[in-house]
């Protein structure tokens, strides 16, 4: 009866703890509002994908481009853009941010991405802003 009681408390959490985390990440439209403003056209392909947002586009000056996008703030990482941070300041903010154990850190698709342990323990990837290092998606692994 303990257990039963127990699971029905948690079911009835459970929605509300989804909405909870969800509540700060924009929804599929504003992400397409972000975009357009932004001058980027004919959006494809547009999903939530290890963190961040992914869509294909074409850039104002008509260009093919893949794109990604913070799910918080809607900054638009494009694939062609070039970086403005060394791996090995990539690896000093991660560091700085209390991950250890930096690893597999590469540009590719127009951001930083790093495999880590956070303060937790835990292996993680990261995807960083390319200007700032801004940790902008976290996936445990």
């Amino acid at each position: 009866m303990k257990r039963y009681l127990l699971a029905l408390s948690l079911a009835a959490c459970l929605p509300g703890l989804a909405m909870a985390q969800n509540a700060t990440a924009l929804t599929e439209h504003q992400i397409r509002e972000r975009l357009a403003e932004q001058g980027y056209l004919k959006v494809n392909d547009l999903d939530f994908e290890e963190g961040v947002w992914k869509a294909d586009a074409r850039s104002a000056d008509g260009n093919r481009v893949q794109v990604r996008l913070d799910p918080r703030t809607g900054d638009v990482y494009p694939n062609e853009q070039v970086a403005r941070m060394s791996e090995r300041d990539v690896r000093a903010a991660l560091s700085a941010a209390g991950y250890t154990d930096v690893h597999d850190v590469n540009y590719r698709g127009g951001i930083w991405v790093a495999e880590a342990d956070d303060a937790g323990g835990r292996d993680v990837k990261l995807k960083l802003d390319p200007n700032n290092g801004k940790i902008f998606g976290v996936e445990k692994d």
